[in-house]
């Protein structure tokens, strides 16, 4: 890109300078802009809340990405054919057609391109054009013979015949869709159509010279192979089972159908044992291989009744397998003209109609209408650039907003606006108003980590649709204790439906500082709650295994053991001791602790308190001013060329959690404090506060406890060398 002294206006947006499009002029000379201060250098053209169509214009090579170098191509494209390039920003569905740049050939090619669209729809007086103008191709094109496109329907036709051979056309070989939305038929259907319906008519000259030869049965051929087909593989078995008792006449028992078998099934309605009698063999086999056709399974007799009189002569009782392979020969030919078939797509409009399209000869009228067509191909394309045009006039700047300046993700009120965000999710009292579609789970897992934020995977359906979609939410503000994967929550699209989720993964991050700073004793308390289920778990089954093994066992119950004092005394004893030795500690700890100031004891309970939670709510701030929206959008396929972060001020943006007011009357439900809890709390507080007056007074003597303040030490004072006794100040003892 060519660097000029273009005078760019920055702003700082999410802790990161950016260059600021602020002007039509800023959109013209967006090619001018050092391609190191784009914020992204590509992105999809799917998954975005944006207009696809727009999209796919704006992705001129078809690569499924918007890069760089198109959205400068875009920038130019608009500037130069709109007259007020300021109007860009305000994103209008319609452009005025005075606003069009008609001072040049292209422009004025679009100012008369956008005229005849109003034209088209009964607009003439109308003085601005639509992106709803220009997309409804159907509506514009309906009452036109020929728009450009190569393709010709039936209302292309110059006269019936015309239209007669193309519904023919489409009703056989099929159809291409003509701008005007209505099928239609292009050169190479054209040609498809006439090349079969001359192919069909030479495979049915082919029957026609060769007819006693194709059909050995005439007119009745195809029904008569169909016979043959449905006793072929019976009558097969037969023969071959027959060679199987010449070759071993032992055989016999086992290729016949044995009387175990009928007997199995005589007992009943033989009528209802049709296919039972039809899985035996055709006829009782010999060695001699003769089928014997008055000796048939009953099941099959009415199918060899059919080949009587067509196939094979009325008169045979018996049939060899010589004699039938006879019977087959007779369909080889009928057999190869059928594989040879061709034109079979026109067949069902019947040989009469075929031969009667090939002699009208309208190939070379059809082909003429679709060169009419295409002379209007340039008007068309003004139709196509028109539409271009307005899509780019209400899109564009919402565009750059997503992708030169990301102001749109950074300007929120309350509702996702950037083109990657997908909609709302409410869990746990809150709403992640920061959600982004998950293409790809495995890319997400490599890289959410980078981002420093606590993401939330849920997997949504949609009842209604049937629609599935993975998301990832950013989760800035709330506790985190409830959240776990296979939890139920709701999430809204743009669009404003529901969709059921569930979270399946959570990438565990700082949520705020609060949170950091409780997570040490979180984590400590969770530990020991592990930790007693786990021993309490442990002992419940040792208890229960040695129920187990004792009851398999056999052992009885032991018996209670009779009281033993002197054990019990050690026992007492030992306790004693504990306990002593614990208030020892005590005693001395509380020693030092009432023995500071209440200043010292406020600064020594905080000091404990950073030295335990200071590290945690360091990393945590470190990490939640490093939040960086960057590695997710680059696992959806973004190359982002910039930090986008999310700091804590932003972030708090990101996550609603629900307010709610101080409610006065009392819940009917909840259990009532006894009366003599309250008493005691009350006198436990004032003990306390009386301790604390006594504490700080340095009255705790005087009530025999032992937690008071010692007066300082008085050095006695010597008297210097010489000096008079009368100027040694004695020191009162202090009273008692």
């Amino acid at each position: 890109m060519a660097k000029t002294d273009y005078n760019w206006k920055y702003v700082s947006l999410g802790g990161v300078v950016r260059v600021q499009i602020a002007s039509g002029e800023d959109i013209a000379h967006l090619g001018e802009l050092d391609q190191k201060k784009w914020t992204v250098l590509s992105c999809p053209t799917s998954g975005l809340e944006f207009d696809s169509k727009t999209l796919a214009m704006l992705d001129t090579d078809c690569d499924g990405r918007v890069q760089v170098a198109e959205v400068v191509a875009a920038a130019e494209y608009i500037t130069s054919l709109v007259k007020d390039k300021d109007s860009i920003l305000n994103g209008e569905d319609s452009i005025a057609l005075d606003n069009i740049d008609t001072s040049t050939p292209k422009g004025q090619e679009l100012y008369d391109s956008a005229k005849r669209i109003l034209a088209f729809l009964g607009k003439e007086n109308e003085t601005s054009i639509s992106v709803a103008d220009t997309s409804d191709s159907v509506a514009i094109f309906s009452g036109t013979r020929f728009n450009g496109d190569g393709i010709i329907t039936e209302a292309s036709a110059d006269d019936e015949a015309q239209k007669e051979t193309i519904a023919a056309a489409i009703a056989t070989v099929g159809s291409v869709t003509d701008r005007s939305g209505a099928p239609g038929v292009d050169e190479a259907l054209i040609e498809k159509f006439y090349a079969a319906l001359a192919d069909y008519d030479a495979w049915i000259k082919e029957s026609e010279t060769r007819k006693a030869e194709i059909f050995p049965s005439g007119e009745g051929t195809a029904a008569a192979l169909a016979s043959v087909d449905a006793v072929k593989g019976k009558v097969a078995d037969y023969f071959m089972r027959c060679k199987l008792i010449k070759f071993d006449a032992d055989a016999l028992s086992a290729l016949d159908v044995s009387v175990d078998k009928i007997g199995q099934i005589g007992g009943g309605d033989l009528t209802a044992e049709g296919e039972q009698i039809a899985s035996y063999p055709l006829a009782r086999p010999t060695a001699d291989g003769i089928l014997h056709l008055d000796a048939l399974n009953p099941a099959w007799e009415a199918s060899f009744a059919a080949l009587r009189g067509t196939v094979i002569d009325e008169k045979l009782t018996t049939l060899t397998e010589t004699e039938w392979q006879a019977v087959l020969d007779k369909f080889a030919p009928y057999l190869g003209w059928c594989a040879a078939k061709k034109g079979g797509e026109v067949e069902s409009l019947g040989i009469e109609k075929v031969r009667a399209l090939l002699k009208a000869g309208l190939k070379d009228q059809l082909m003429e209408l679709v060169a009419r067509d295409k002379t209007h191909e340039k008007e068309a394309a003004g139709i196509d650039e028109v539409d271009r045009l307005t899509h780019y006039y209400r899109d564009f700047y919402r565009l750059l907003c997503n992708y030169v300046t990301f102001s749109d993700f950074y300007s929120r009120d309350g509702e996702p606006k950037a083109v990657f965000e997908a909609g709302k999710l409410y869990i746990d009292e809150r709403c992640c108003n920061f959600c982004v579609k998950v293409d790809d789970m495995g890319k997400h897992g490599d890289m959410a980590g980078l981002s420093n934020m606590f993401l939330i995977y849920c997997h949504c359906i949609n009842r209604a649709s049937g629609k599935e979609m993975d998301i990832a939410a950013e989760m800035t503000a709330g506790s985190i204790s409830d959240l776990r994967p296979g939890k139920n929550c709701l999430f809204y699209d743009r669009n404003g439906e529901s969709w059921d989720a569930v979270v399946t993964k959570i990438v565990d991050n700082p949520v705020s500082i609060r949170q950091a700073f409780w997570s040490p004793y979180r984590k400590l308390a969770k530990y020991i709650s592990e930790k007693i289920d786990k021993s309490a778990a442990e002992k419940d089954a040792a208890a229960v295994e040695s129920l187990k093994s004792k009851a398999d066992e056999g052992v009885p119950a032991e018996k209670p053991q009779p009281f033993d004092i002197g054990k019990f005394a050690g026992i007492f004893a030992a306790i004693g001791m504990a306990v002593g030795a614990l208030g020892v500690a005590l005693s001395a700890l509380f020693k030092g602790i009432f023995a500071l100031e209440w200043w010292q004891l406020i600064l020594t309970i905080l000091g404990i308190m950073l030295v335990i939670s200071g590290p945690a709510c360091f990393i945590a701030w470190r990490k939640l001013r490093r939040r960086n929206l960057g590695p997710v959008l680059n696992a959806n396929g973004w190359a982002v060329n910039s930090k986008v972060l999310v700091n804590i001020l932003f972030g708090a943006t990101l996550t609603t959690v629900a307010k709610y007011p101080v409610i006065k009357g009392g819940d009917p439900f909840v259990k009532k404090t006894p009366l003599w809890k309250k008493v005691v709390r009350w006198v436990i507080c004032l003990l306390i506060v009386a301790f604390g007056v006594l504490f700080f007074t340095d009255n705790l003597k005087c009530i025999g406890l032992p937690f008071h303040k010692e007066a300082a030490p008085v050095e006695e004072v010597v008297p210097a060398a010489g000096a008079p006794a009368a100027d040694v100040a004695v020191p009162e003892a202090p009273a008692e």
